[in-house]
């Protein structure tokens, strides 16, 4: 009897490990905004599959519900959270990781409609236990993470008094310590940083129309540099005060810039598409900028590069390439899986195709080596939503529809 005990006490030891372990895989990792939690489109997970099964890594999970847009997701504390249009009203919509079974959907803007999709654009941030979220249309709100209940909620167009561009806000908004910024574009007031715990204005800053692209934070000696991709330039603001440190208006086409830049050290990559190109300027000691070097090699569209070890990895318009980011030196270029977006995790990029085409690449300047490809079924619009890898799986969105892949290597 007491060995029958023992045996049925250890039997259940053992599951339950494996369960906190499969939930520990699914939670364990966060990725709690636009790029993940260093807005570099990269992934620190590992253990992760280094070759695809012929028909693609297995299908965790497929949720409708997502709504109409392009946004990516934020994942924090088991929960995936996106941005979707429902009727006439955008959402924030919160799903649970393990299941995709839907958690809650808050209503926080108005419709943005457009010829190449309606619907929101950005991905929602997630800081402690608030999400911030910034509609096609402008409207920001904070909503407490948990219940979706709104905390506070503005329309940053109107009440900075900036306009809408043509393919509707993209932007995904950035918290650094109290400060919530972004760049509704109005006259004075192109950037703004505001009081992230009520929406109250800390500081405006220049008179750019707004850009498509999500700002990134710079550290640079002791200040704090927030850099953004306005419609008409790269620009570097100290974070305390807004003050113009330095700008690159050759980045920028005048069409839509959309790329996040790229930073290491005190090097800022910043591309565009529309047959224009990037370059990188040098942050120095007094806070100016110098251009390093400036190449069409690498025209980056709605999907911005990946750095990894010393070279960039990004879709210049419709081509794959790897480009040394010091010098702007090819290494290679190829075709892939068509264009796309991108994510990087254990070693390898994740591609996805506005046309529904997945492959797993690896992430060498050696040569274009992939390791498995598969497709999504797929709606009438472009797969513009980018991929996310987040607790040992892959996500992906088309439209209204959420997909989970299990991506680890089994044991």
């Amino acid at each position: 009897m007491k060995t029958t005990s023992i045996k049925t006490l250890l039997g259940l030891a053992v599951i339950a490990l494996f369960l906190s372990t499969e939930i520990a895989a699914q939670v364990g990792a966060d990725w709690p905004q636009w790029r993940g939690p260093n807005r570099d489109g990269i992934s620190k997970e590992t253990g992760l599959l280094k070759q695809w099964p012929e028909q693609g890594p297995p299908l965790v999970w497929k949720a409708t519900g997502a709504g109409g847009g392009y946004s990516s997701f934020a994942i924090s504390k088991g929960r995936l959270f996106t941005l979707g249009l429902r009727s006439d009203r955008e959402y924030v919509i919160a799903f649970d990781v393990t299941n995709g079974k839907e958690a809650w959907a808050t209503p926080f803007g108005s419709a943005f409609r457009n010829d190449r999709g309606d619907g929101p654009r950005g991905t929602p941030t997630v800081d402690g236990d608030t999400v911030y979220a910034l509609g096609g249309s402008g409207d920001l709100s904070a909503l407490n993470a948990k219940t979706g209940k709104v905390i506070w909620t503005m329309n940053v167009l109107q009440k900075f008094g900036g306009e809408n561009i043509t393919w509707g806000i993209s932007e995904s908004p950035l918290v650094v310590g109290e400060k919530l910024l972004v760049n509704p574009g109005g006259p004075g007031a192109s950037i703004v940083a505001l009081n992230k715990k009520d929406g109250s204005l800390i500081w405006k800053s220049q008179s750019d129309r707004a850009g498509y692209s999500s700002a990134i934070p710079v550290q640079v000696g002791n200040t704090t540099q927030v850099v953004f991709f306005t419609h008409k330039r790269g620009l570097g603001l100290d974070l305390k005060d807004g003050k113009l440190l330095w700008e690159y208006p050759r980045a920028a086409n005048n069409v839509a810039n959309a790329a996040t830049p790229i930073v290491r050290g005190n090097r800022v990559f910043i591309s565009s598409d529309y047959g224009n190109g990037g370059g990188v300027v040098e942050i120095k000691a007094n806070g100016e900028a110098a251009e390093v070097y400036f190449t069409k090699e690498m025209r980056n569209h709605h999907s911005s590069s990946i750095l990894i070890g010393d070279h960039l990895y990004g879709f210049s318009s419709g081509i794959l390439t790897a480009m040394r980011f010091d010098t702007g030196e090819v290494a290679w270029k190829d075709r892939s899986v068509g264009k796309g977006s991108l994510v990087y995790a254990d070693g390898n990029l994740y591609a996805f195709s506005e046309n529904g085409v997945v492959g797993l690449v690896e992430a060498t300047p050696a040569g274009y080596r992939e390791k498995g490809r598969f497709r999504i079924q797929q709606d009438s619009l472009p797969t513009w939503s980018h991929p996310v890898i987040s607790g040992g799986r892959l996500y992906l969105r088309d439209q209204d529809t959420i997909y989970a892949y299990d991506v680890r290597e089994k044991r």
